[in-house]
């Protein structure tokens, strides 16, 4: 069993790997027991403190027991040659620019869409869809941030990989109510800095 805070690199056994600009992975409390789940973290995320990421450690439900055979006790009990548990539901996916409260849990196998939001103290079992908000526990939908053809121009926006000129350029515009005007009119515009970055 591993539990560390984040760093550069892997976890325990477990591959960690953080967008641009991310701030606050410090804060991140990474669990895991070597089934070697990844933790992928997008660009400009906004991670607040005592958030906790599980990318295994989980008990299994379909067994006669849910009991660590093989991991805990193991000079009293036996069990070196069990495998399969403590089990993992697969890697957890942070998307871009993704703002994640106080004191959020993540279990294994969520994937948290682009633009998203995880209000303070909520447990997420599921995934999220790009530009929704959750909250509770087990987290629940509380709204969407925007419609969905403002949310389908956010999706091709991809304002994140841009090259950071083009970022500068467009920065204040970011920090603005989406409009489909606004949002046409920066899709456009970063059009010509995706073909530049990629050398066209």
């Amino acid at each position: 069993m591993s539990a560390s805070s984040l760093q550069s690199g892997t976890v325990g056994n477990s591959p960690v790997s953080v967008g641009r600009f991310t701030y606050g992975v410090e804060n991140i409390l990474v669990r895991e027991w070597g089934e070697g789940a990844a933790l992928r973290i997008g660009a400009f995320c906004s991670i607040s403190s005592s958030v906790m990421v599980f990318l295994g450690g989980n008990h299994r439900t379909d067994w006669i027991t849910t009991f660590p055979f093989g991991h805990i006790f193991q000079s009293e009990l036996g069990g070196a040659d069990i495998i399969g548990h403590p089990a993992t539901k697969g890697d957890v996916v942070i998307g871009n620019d993704v703002w994640v409260g106080h004191g959020v849990t993540i279990m294994s196998g969520v994937t948290v869409g682009d633009g998203a939001v995880l209000a303070a103290n909520a447990t997420e079992t599921k995934d999220v869809q790009p530009y929704e908000i959750v909250g509770g526990n087990p987290a629940a939908l509380i709204r969407r941030r925007f419609d969905d053809s403002l949310i389908s121009l956010l999706l091709e926006l991809h304002w994140w990989d841009l090259p950071l000129d083009a970022i500068r350029e467009i920065n204040e515009k970011l920090c603005a109510e989406p409009t489909e005007a606004l949002l046409l009119d920066l899709v456009e515009v970063t059009r010509g800095f995706k073909k530049e970055s990629l050398g066209h």
